[in-house]
């Protein structure tokens, strides 16, 4: 049990029984997370395309020596406007330090949750660091759901364990100035609180030697300069004094990208597209405000004063850089955009000098950045491609290099590398490369046995609270590098310089255009269940589709074998199957039935191919702002056995965002028909016995608001009408009603599950028919009890239950009930969308009864 009192074998599965066969690949892969720090490291290829305008503001930016974390809770949380400002304007290194990857928020575009709704929205993240150019980092604290305060968001996170990741993260970046988005004081959501709590304990533990000294292998202490806090303009009224704030113009037009910050921001902030966070660009001035609230360098900012005014943040703060500082400027001033190539001599001189500078790390940094900025002016494009999106471990790879020159300056390609292979393939004497010409080379590499694609935070199980990380060097990293990379050795204006890029497949969408992603390496079959976990009702016979899928280039055959805990029947167990390139996938159908003895547990799928067992599944994550992905998972389903009476079973379903309701009714003997607006309009209604709309489902078809009168009918001539939660804010307001008599929707919710849900009327049907409810059916419920609670009840709702927080007053407006006619309406903010995918009983069994009433 967590530490609410969570039942961890409800969590969601993650990559487990390979850990330690996969332990040196993934240490393998997690070596391209080190920063460039000599002459054999190698440079990240950037292969987004620079206009003139955005190179010349790459090679102004390399006279900037400063960076800046800034540091919130979650994804979305982050100030895209002050973010792009301060890489954009004042050219500083910015990161973002997330606390979380998002896994305990809802989805608006699919119904990956948990784990997965976190791999969703890292990937947002990064999409959104590629458009405002700052960098993304995290901890290795989860998101648990919504908290009430720091007090408890602190405890479940381990404040030890949080606090050291954020000074981890502050000593591996060195911040020269750290931006809390939020204050650690008042009321906010307790992972809001508790990350500006940490950062403000980071600000000081960072640079003491005495805190987490096990970190000293890997990173010096640092002690940032100034910690300020970004007042948020959603707490900002009319009344707000914000004469002491330190202001900031972040609408700056920028004259080289022509756009301003503003729309920049609003780009890099619809990337959050997971979270429904898409908008629209703001034109104009636009104030940030800042307030002081550490100070270690110079002294206090005052208002008007700008907020890095006694910091160096040029070259100035290393002695004997006068004369890179003097080039890199020429480089600057002498930029013709018609010819980048002619900087080439210049920036070259700025390489030379560049490495005598004293400070090793940002030599480091800005040496990548000009070699970046340098392979752009001379017009150079470099790829590695692979024929298939995937390998296998221990397979041969077929890698074609490309290099073109695109540009009339001397460019040449010296050698090429494999990250698996164990030296460079020299490529003789002719290696400069013809202008407009393509070079490839095609190179074998054999992948290692002990590798796969896995995301690094989910290599191991994780607790309830923390990411299971042992390297401490990849905790704060954004993502794993691709498991097969490629290095090409140029020589560009006389300098030498090694480029990295990831192998990728490469695919042309009728729609999209060119789509890349990194080569994935897959055991030969994943068997991937239909569903997460399964309830099944005693003595009744369940089915269940498994997909085995063969990534092989070759025909594979294999034997699927399915081991079922104690209590329970499957046929059949084992199943003989022959894959090929022609037809990579087969289904199977399986048949599973849960005895008197049967208790909780999981089945595993087990494919042996060639005399070895694997045992993973695959989910696809696939958007069009994401790069496609597969993220591997234990072979395992959770199995529930559940005593459950079922009343009338007819159900029509209208989806919300992200919903696997209907799916998990199905699996217990429902029949389910998932249903439109348009059928909601102009459908018969009548032949279901219910209809359920899924969460959110009002706000995102707004149009049954228009509806309302006919759905009301519907109850009034003796259907069950069960509408999951919405959410109503000033924002999108939800206006109009949605039940026969008033009430509203607010932010009421009861984020403790194991919080007590006492009946309001122990008799009321809800509770006793045909379920007899007791409290095992409110034990096991994972994240909240719910969320989004009615408010300003009418009398003549029937309230159900009464339930809070501890320390907070009653709240009692989780689940409604009204007679309508012949018929019943029920609102619910129970979290019916996470319980009944998660199997967990109790939920079923409610659930069962409110459809019965």
């Amino acid at each position: 049990m967590n530490a609410r009192g969570r039942d961890e074998n409800a969590a969601e599965p993650v990559f487990v029984a390979y850990r330690r066969r996969f332990a040196a690949g993934l240490a393998l892969m997690a070596a391209a997370f080190a920063t460039p720090v000599s002459a054999e490291t190698p440079t990240p290829y950037d292969a987004r395309p620079l206009d003139a305008g955005a190179l010349l503001d790459r090679i102004e930016r390399l006279s900037t020596v400063g960076s800046v974390l800034y540091v919130a809770a979650h994804p979305d949380d982050e100030n895209t406007r002050l973010i792009a400002w301060l890489v954009g304007h004042r050219g500083l290194r910015t990161a973002y330090l997330s606390m979380t990857r998002g896994g305990g928020g809802q989805n608006l575009i699919g119904t990956e949750q948990a784990e997965m709704l976190g791999v969703v929205r890292t990937g947002e993240l990064l999409a959104a660091r590629n458009i405002d150019g700052a960098e993304q980092r995290f901890t290795r604290t989860r998101d648990f759901g919504y908290s009430k305060g720091p007090d408890e968001t602190l405890r479940i996170w381990g404040r030890d364990a949080a606090l050291s990741d954020v000074v981890w993260a502050v000593r591996a970046f060195r911040p020269d100035v750290i931006i809390t988005r939020f204050s650690p004081k008042g009321r906010n959501h307790g992972h809001h609180t508790a990350s500006a709590i940490l950062a403000h304990e980071a600000f000081e533990a960072a640079g003491d030697p005495k805190r987490f000294p096990e970190q000293l292998k890997s990173a010096a202490p640092w002690q940032p300069a100034r910690l300020f806090e970004n007042k948020s303009h959603w707490r900002i009224t009319p009344e707000t004094d914000t004469s002491q704030w330190l202001t900031l113009d972040v609408g700056t037009f920028d004259p080289l990208r022509g756009v301003g910050y503003g729309e920049i921001a609003a780009h890099s902030r619809t990337m959050h597209k997971s979270q429904g966070f898409g908008s629209s660009p703001q034109r104009g001035a636009v104030t940030e405000y800042l307030t002081p609230e550490k100070v270690a360098v110079g002294p206090t900012p005052k208002p008007g004063d700008d907020p890095f005014a006694g910091l160096t943040l040029d070259w100035s703060r290393f002695p004997g850089t006068e004369r890179l500082a003097a080039t890199l400027k020429k480089a600057a001033d002498d930029f013709d955009p018609r010819a980048p190539h002619a900087s080439l001599p210049t920036l070259a001189e700025a390489h030379r000098l560049m490495q005598a500078v004293p400070d090793a790390r940002w030599r480091a940094i800005k040496t990548a950045e000009l070699e970046q900025v340098m392979a752009a002016c001379a017009g150079l494009w470099l790829e590695a491609t692979a024929e298939r999106p995937a390998a296998r471990p221990a397979s041969p790879v077929d890698v074609t290099f490309t290099a073109l020159r695109r540009g009339p300056a001397e460019v040449k390609l010296t050698a090429v590398q494999t990250s698996v292979d164990g030296q460079r393939a020299p490529l003789g004497p002719d290696a400069t490369l013809v202008p407009g010409t393509p070079k490839t080379i095609t190179r074998q590499a054999v992948l290692p046995e002990n590798i796969l694609t896995v995301p690094h935070w989910l290599a191991a199980p994780p607790t309830d609270a923390l990411y299971d990380i042992p390297d401490q060097t990849l905790r704060d990293r954004p993502d794993t590098p691709a498991a097969l990379r490629a290095w090409f050795d140029v020589t560009i204006a006389g300098i030498p310089m090694r480029f990295e890029r990831p192998v990728e497949f490469t695919e042309t969408d009728a729609v999209l255009g060119e789509r890349r992603r990194p080569l994935e390496v897959l055991p030969p079959v994943t068997a991937t269940f239909g569903a997460r976990g399964t309830v099944l009702p005693r003595g009744e016979t369940g089915r269940v589709r498994i997909t085995l899928h063969s990534s092989a280039p070759t025909a594979v055959g294999g034997v699927l074998s399915l081991r079922a805990p104690k209590g329970y029947r499957v046929k059949p167990a084992h199943v003989s199957f022959q894959l090929s390139p022609d037809a990579p996938e087969r289904g199977v159908d399986i048949t599973l039935t849960a005895g008197p003895d049967a208790a909780a547990g999981a089945l595993r799928a087990e494919i042996e191919v060639g005399g070895r067992v694997w045992s993973l599944q695959q989910a696809i994550v696939a958007y069009e702002h994401l790069p496609r992905r597969t993220v591997l998972l234990p072979a395992e389903m959770r199995l529930v056995p559940v005593d459950l009476k079922r009343g009338p079973s007819r159900i029509g379903y209208l989806p919300g965002p992200g919903d696997k309701v209907a799916e998990a009714l199905r699996l217990v003997g429902y029949t389910v028909e998932e249903i439109d607006v348009d059928a909601v309009a102009e459908g018969d209604l009548s032949r279901f016995d219910a209809i359920v709309t899924g969460i959110r489902a009002y706000n995102k078809h707004p149009r049954l608001m228009a509806l309302h009168d006919r759905l009301m009918a519907y109850v009034s001539g003796g259907g069950r009408l069960i509408v999951q939660y919405n959410t109503n804010n000033r924002f999108n307001p939800l206006e109009g009603a949605i039940g026969p008599h008033p009430f509203t929707i607010t932010r009421d919710r009861i984020t403790d599950e194991t919080a007590a849900l006492t009946p309001v009327d122990p008799k009321h049907p809800a509770l006793t028919t045909p379920n007899r409810l007791g409290p095992a059916d409110f034990a096991g419920w994972v994240q909240e009890r719910g969320l989004y609670f009615a408010g300003e009840i009418d009398p003549k709702y029937e309230r159900v239950f009464r339930g809070h927080d501890p320390g907070e007053d009653p709240l009692d407006g989780s689940l409604l009930v009204a007679r309508h006619g012949e018929g019943v309406f029920v609102y619910s903010g129970l979290s019916f969308f996470r319980q009944l995918p998660a199997g967990v009983p109790g939920a079923f069994r409610l659930f069962a009864n409110l459809l019965a009433l």
